[in-house]
């Protein structure tokens, strides 16, 4: 097998290639996997005063050798393959993306920063596209990832009896002291341990249909009662909101469009409206709904501010949040807002640092794009569990990065699973799943024509 798809249509005749083997493929996938979801540091403590300093944990060696190491050998992986065309599609859009966010971070204030970014963003997009040619067929991959999950949980309750201290959030925590008592397990954050187990619930519905309906079964339940204890209201309403989204985005072909523009457009318009527009805030809020979105407010207008001092250029891309000479300006006498690690917005978050054109683009290739994928899916793959779970997630990060800045971000498993899932349906619209491996096969690297 040359990886859980094949091309149904390719110029010429069978490419030659080395053979890959999938002892190997298993390795990545699980190193990969593992690497972002539980890292080399996991259960970090949040007393100490590290945890102010906007510099703090930005470079760790080990780290960056294991980053290295598994980027190396994805690449590798994808250079040999017969399949690496579709790395990184559609080429053109993301070369003129990355063109604009790096002019735009050239004449910005902090060039290095926008520059560093461009290269970890696109390094990350790569891997995930990769990654999803690593497995020998639907079901090794669905295998493999719930067996990730289940390790991954395991951790994360493992620190909940054995580590209290380091995975549920503490009142003498000095950033957040309000969030004492709720579950974070091995993750940073509450939110980022919210975010995980409300994708991990998604794997797990797969896994459930595609591999083992016992795994599943514990996956689901285990990751939706750590989901209830981490307090992420965000992620827990959204999980129930997505499964029934997702299965009316798949039932009812003329409301797709409506679910992914105008839905999350009305979603960004409920949130960030109500923090602009004061009287579309009261009005919200007479109507009981909580309009302040977790004190996201003041982060929002003051986004907003700067966003009108250069809507066509940005503020360079990573050229603004957590920068020294705002987090040091003096500026957080105004509004503690200037000392936020990113705008909790990741369509502002774009416009912000890479303007409207940048935003423009970017939703092209989030929104338009998958739209049309699932568009030119045959009925038996739209209605897969495969492209159910693409959809899922897409759905999901898609309304989440209205509450949470993830576009782009390097390092992110949410936004490394996002990517996945975008490769995922447009290989769902162009390519042919492969069910099962035969049993001790090598993957062949040949692309059929």
């Amino acid at each position: 097998m040359n990886g859980p798809f094949s091309l149904t249509a390719a110029a010429g005749p069978r490419a030659a290639a080395p053979a890959l083997p999938q002892g190997l493929g298993t390795f990545l996938f699980m190193a990969t996997t593992l690497f972002l979801w539980i890292s080399l540091n996991p259960f970090v403590d949040l007393t100490g005063e590290a945890v102010l300093d906007p510099s703090a944990g930005r470079s760790d060696r080990l780290n960056q050798i294991v980053l290295l190491s598994i980027t190396a050998s994805l690449l590798g992986w994808g250079l040999l393959h017969p399949m690496r065309g579709a790395i990184l599609q559609p080429r053109a859009l993301l070369a003129v993306l990355f063109a604009w966010f790096l002019a735009v971070s050239l004449i910005s204030a902090h060039p290095m920063l926008g520059i560093k970014g461009i290269v970890l963003a696109v390094l990350t997009m790569a891997n995930a596209c990769i990654y999803l040619l690593l497995p020998s067929s639907e079901r090794h991959f669905a295998r493999m990832i719930g067996i990730a999950m289940l390790v991954m949980l395991a951790i994360s309750y493992y620190g909940i009896v054995f580590k209290p201290t380091l995975s549920i959030h503490q009142a003498s925590e000095l950033r957040e002291p309000m969030n004492a008592g709720l579950w974070r397990g091995h993750f940073p954050h509450k939110n980022s341990a919210a975010a995980a187990m409300a994708l991990a619930i998604f794997f797990g519905l797969y896994v459930l249909r595609a591999w083992s309906a016992a795994a599943g079964l514990v996956i689901v339940v285990l990751a939706a009662f750590f989901l209830a204890h981490t307090g992420g209201k965000t992620s827990t309403a959204m999980v129930p909101f997505i499964l029934v989204l997702a299965f009316v985005f798949e039932k009812v072909r003329w409301l797709r469009i409506p679910i992914a523009v105008g839905g999350v457009a009305a979603f960004n318009f409920l949130a960030v409206g109500s923090a602009v527009w004061t009287a579309f805030g009261r009005f919200i809020a007479d109507l009981g709904i909580d309009a302040t979105f977790t004190n996201r407010t003041d982060i929002w207008r003051f986004a907003f501010d700067a966003i009108s001092e250069r809507p066509l250029t940005g503020h360079g891309f990573r050229g603004f949040w957590q920068t020294e000479d705002l987090v040091y300006s003096g500026s957080t006498v105004e509004t503690w807002a200037a000392a936020a690690a990113n705008g909790h917005n990741s369509y502002l978050d774009i416009a912000l640092t890479t303007g409207i054109p940048g935003l423009a683009m970017t939703l092209c290739w989030l929104i338009v794009l998958p739209l049309r994928d699932v568009a030119r899916m045959a009925p038996a793959e739209e209605t897969s569990p495969l492209t159910r779970l693409f959809v899922r997630i897409w759905l999901f990060s898609l309304f989440n990065a209205g509450l949470e800045s993830l576009f782009f971000e390097g390092g992110s498993f949410v936004w490394f699973t996002l990517v996945a899932a975008l490769c995922g349906l447009r290989l769902q619209s162009r390519a042919t799943l492969v069910t099962e491996a035969p049993q001790g096969a090598r993957m062949e690297a040949a692309a059929h024509a």
